[in-house]
């Protein structure tokens, strides 16, 4: 599609907000050449079509008309994942955190010093993430400086937006298709995992010195902006920005020193202060927070000085609006303010927090809130790569989080033998359409209540870019803003046997159609896989799903 001007009609859906999207039904949206959007007009009826496009100087011969029974959504962001831990998935479900890290991820993660077998395992790992519609990804890498090296030249070779975290620092850049001309995706990658700490590490896991693990770290930054630039790629309207970004990750608090997480600090300060252009993105962060009631407990023992989780990073002067917080399960009412107030993101990871039995994250509070927030794969805490899963458990999370907090009322009316005396009390209040908004609803719209379906799928798209500083530029479709996009078909003939594909067609009017899209974007979501993907875009260039390369 990139290099050329590309204009595509049919069904798209688009969020706008934690509670509302835009499903169109018979949307108009042109591609540039830089495989960002031109132009985008919600509706045009079929007949009207020609019109439309003599008025921004097309014909109809110029057009992709796509079937009825497929979409386009906006590309999933998955906001934390580990690069190094896709060998790992589906082991090691009996843990809990800690005991997880210490038998199963890092005797796995310590492999990566061999770069064979680093090369051969990352290159996998970025094609898989794109086939499941992951179009921005921040991995997490290994402590390992050469093996990173070869995360971020994976990435860049196949053309994804994600991040690698090398011990601490993530990065984005863009990734060629395996088609001749060389086209890229954004890609949040890291630097690499920092973990200076002597005794929280095993051993033969473990960096030799905060100064060299900064030294490692800032070498990493000087080899991600040597990758090639892609110009006019990596331009949205008159905001060019590098498609390479490192992103700076202290593993997390227990991993490091306090002085290591002093120097990260500071080499994000000079990175801001060394900024060229005002416009170039300021040094994202990265790390975990708050995931394990143990792991809290730790933390704060190691850290007597902070009076929470969260002041450890904030004294360390490394919760910023570009920080993604992964997890942040068990947060104190001062952290949540805390957070609020410095304007850092959360990842939200229900899968990996149900495996690991971490808990539920109240992330109807979080977005009541106001706190960003996005979804998070963390392979391989979470046993599946692709983000529909997320979306899915995150879906039971809240149902489980309005389950466990009925109103007291509701509970005075529990008989002493157990029964309800009046059993529509216990049902969770019906969610309310984006376009009914209630005085109730306004007051206390997500907190202990089950997630609408256009707020999950807001997390995994939109939300996920507010939380990664790229809302700008991805995360929804606007004109100026990059294509990166998904086709989606859920007709029976692509052979994704959870889809009941058999009623996805639908021949009447504009509202019919728009609730026939709605539903269908509903079935792909709970019941779809990657047999629906049909094609995965990045910067309007094809790089992924079932009919690439064909």
């Amino acid at each position: 599609m990139s290099g050329s001007v590309t204009i595509l009609y049919g069904s798209v859906i688009t969020p706008v907000d934690p509670r509302t999207w835009k499903a169109l039904p018979q949307c108009l949206m042109a591609i540039g050449s830089t495989g960002n959007i031109d132009w985008m007009l919600d509706h045009v009826e079929e007949n009207k079509l020609a019109e439309a496009l003599s008025q921004k100087g097309y014909v109809t011969s110029q057009v992709v008309y796509l079937k009825d029974g497929e979409f386009i959504i906006p590309g999933f962001i998955d906001t934390h994942t580990h690069a190094a831990q896709f060998p790992n998935l589906g082991k090691g479900g009996q843990y809990e955190l800690l005991d997880w890290l210490k038998h199963v991820t890092f005797p796995k993660e310590a492999e990566f010093a061999d770069l064979d077998f680093a090369k051969e395992a990352y290159y996998d790992v970025v094609r898989r993430s794109l086939d499941c519609g992951t179009t921005t990804s921040c991995y997490y890498a290994t402590l390992h400086l050469d093996a990173t090296k070869i995360l971020a030249d994976a990435t860049s070779r196949l053309g994804k937006r994600f991040s690698v975290r090398y011990a601490y620092l993530r990065l984005t850049l863009r990734i060629p298709t395996r088609s001749t001309s060389i086209h890229w995706i954004e890609l949040l990658s890291s630097q690499k995992c920092n973990m200076d700490r002597t005794g929280e590490s095993p051993e033969y896991y473990l960096e030799k010195s905060a100064e060299q693990s900064l030294a490692d770290t800032s070498f990493l930054i000087s080899y991600i902006r040597t990758l090639p630039p892609i110009s006019s790629h990596a331009s949205i309207g008159t905001a060019p920005e590098p498609l390479v970004q490192p992103i700076l990750t202290p593993r997390f608090a227990i991993s490091c020193t306090s002085e290591c997480l002093g120097g990260i600090r500071d080499l994000a300060d000079r990175h801001d202060r060394q900024r060229r252009d005002p416009k170039e993105p300021r040094m994202r962060i990265q790390t975990h927070i708050s995931e394990n009631r143990g792991e809290v407990e730790y933390t704060l023992k190691l850290y007597p000085d902070a009076g929470s989780y969260a002041q450890v990073y904030d004294m360390h002067g490394l919760l910023r609006d570009t920080t993604v917080l992964a997890h942040a399960v068990h947060l104190t009412d001062d952290e949540i303010r805390l957070i609020k107030e410095r304007r850092a993101g959360i990842s939200h990871c229900p899968t990996s927090n149900f495996n690991l039995r971490s808990g539920v994250a109240p992330v109807g509070r979080y977005l009541d809130e106001g706190l960003k927030v996005g979804l998070g794969t963390d392979v391989s805490g979470g046993y599946s790569t692709s983000m529909l899963n997320a979306i899915q458990n995150a879906s039971i999370a809240s149902k489980v989080a309005s389950m466990t907090n009925i109103p007291s009322p509701a509970l005075r009316d529990i008989s002493h033998s157990g029964t309800v005396a009046n059993s529509k009390q216990l049902v969770s209040p019906p969610t309310t359409p984006p376009s009914e908004p209630t005085e109730e609803a306004s007051n206390s719209r997500f907190t202990n209540r089950q997630l609408p379906i256009q707020t999950l799928f807001y997390l995994a798209t939109l939300g996920g870019a507010h939380v990664c500083s790229l809302s700008q530029k991805i995360g929804s479709f606007s004109p100026g803003k990059s294509f990166d996009a998904l086709l989606v078909s859920v007709l029976d003939e692509k052979g994704a046997i959870g889809v009941w594909g058999r009623e996805v067609k639908c021949d009447s009017d504009l509202e019919t159609k728009r609730k026939k899209l709605e539903e269908n974007l509903e079935r792909f979501l709970f019941c779809g896989d990657d047999r629906n993907i049909q094609k995965v875009y990045v910067q309007g260039c094809l790089v992924g799903g079932k009919l690439f390369g064909q």
